[in-house]
């Protein structure tokens, strides 16, 4: 990345560059999200904003964002929805924005909780609390993503993780791998809202009596697509056979959710040791999809549609991009009032024809965006 001639006064490296663009996109994403109605109301802006508040050891180049994050909250409403499904998701791109200038940081290791090596196998957002024969306890809070932060940060002591479940498919694929893989287990609790249309809190409850057919269809379920893809029926059978549910759904209370995780903790039985082939697994193997590890492009082709120059319009708070061919000459100017429109405009009407420019565009538009709001230099980077 090159810094700016203005960014040069207060950054040295080009990593200090990267942390402040990385603060500014996570600064006018937040600023953006809260200002609008609908992202007040959804549970993605929420869950964000929560993890941000909770977080510990924040660099200080972020510490800013901190209580930004906390007037964000108090302006938020009741959430109504777990997720609208936006094209353009504004607590995402701060969320990726933050991991990737701060990779070290943890934001679900905001209250100090231990985390058992290998366990859990899925990642989500969720937190975990503690491990052993005296947490058997598991909270989904369904759609209600605030209400796990709030249960999570009262730390009850036989509860082993709390999280949400969205959906009827994925959600509870991590529900039962996660849970099916920790013989330690015995109870899930579900509390919160659950998402009309995709029901997983009526998904789990139906997946508890009645299983699942050989499509992987929980049966009876009442979501609108309630097949799991990623488990094993073994998964599905050790869930059903060791995990209690308990219906608690439309329960919000934080008092009475943890009393209801004290009175079901209920250790698993102990199972003798024999060392035999014949005795059964808790924890039963899934094969995982492979884990590929980023690195530098190996070649650089070229765009035959052409090249692309931005140019943000600080006085019009707008961007602006000239669209050349090879030959240098102009084909087009594209103005737009952020960096979505422009880059919905270029792709709809055929003008980047390869997904590297793509890629490669929108995060110069991003960066552009930023550069246009919080009044520092822009430069266009290389490919």
């Amino acid at each position: 990345m090159n810094c700016g001639a203005r960014r040069a006064m207060v950054c040295d490296s080009k990593q200090e560059c990267s942390m402040l663009a990385a603060v500014e996109t996570i600064h006018h994403e937040l600023g953006t999200a809260i200002g609008l109605a609908k992202c007040r109301k959804c549970g993605c802006l929420g869950e964000f904003l929560d993890g941000l508040v909770l977080a510990v050891d924040l660099p200080t180049e972020a510490m800013a964002l901190v209580e930004e994050a906390r007037a964000g909250r108090q302006r938020m409403e009741a959430v109504e929805y777990p997720c609208l499904g936006c094209s353009h998701c504004y607590p995402a791109v701060a969320s990726n924005a933050l991991a990737q200038a701060f990779p070290q940081l943890d934001l679900h290791a905001a209250c100090g909780f231990e985390i058992r090596e290998g366990w859990p196998p899925v990642p989500g957002d969720y937190f975990v609390l503690c491990h052993g024969a005296d947490c058997t306890v598991a909270v989904s809070t369904l759609g209600d993503v605030a209400l796990a932060a709030r249960i999570a940060d009262l730390k009850p002591p036989a509860l082993c993780m709390v999280g949400k479940t969205e959906t009827e498919n994925i959600g509870i694929d991590k529900v039962v791998r996660n849970v099916a893989a920790n013989p330690d287990i015995t109870t899930l609790i579900l509390v919160g809202q659950d998402p009309p249309g995709h029901q997983p809190g009526r998904t789990l409850l139906a997946l508890a009596e009645n299983g699942v057919d050989e499509a992987m269809r929980v049966i009876g379920s009442p979501g609108k697509r309630p097949i799991l893809r990623n488990v094993t029926p073994d998964e599905v059978a050790t869930f059903r056979q060791r995990v209690q549910i308990i219906d608690l759904i439309g329960e919000i209370d934080p008092g009475r959710i943890i009393a209801a995780i004290e009175q079901h903790n209920t250790p698993a039985p102990q199972k003798p040791s024999c060392g035999c082939s014949s005795c059964p697994t808790t924890s039963p193997a899934t094969s995982e999809p492979p884990m590929v590890q980023a690195g530098e492009p190996r070649s650089i082709e070229m765009d035959k549609a052409g090249y692309f120059v931005v140019l943000p319009q600080r006085p019009e708070r707008r961007l602006l991009v000239e669209h050349y061919g090879y030959d240098n000459a102009l084909l087009r100017r594209i103005e737009g009032a952020d960096s979505r429109t422009i880059y919905w405009t270029i792709i709809e009407n055929g003008w980047v024809s390869q997904l590297s420019h793509a890629a490669y565009l929108g995060k110069e538009l991003a960066r552009a965006e930023a550069a246009m709001l919080h009044g520092y230099e822009y430069t266009q980077d290389g490919a």
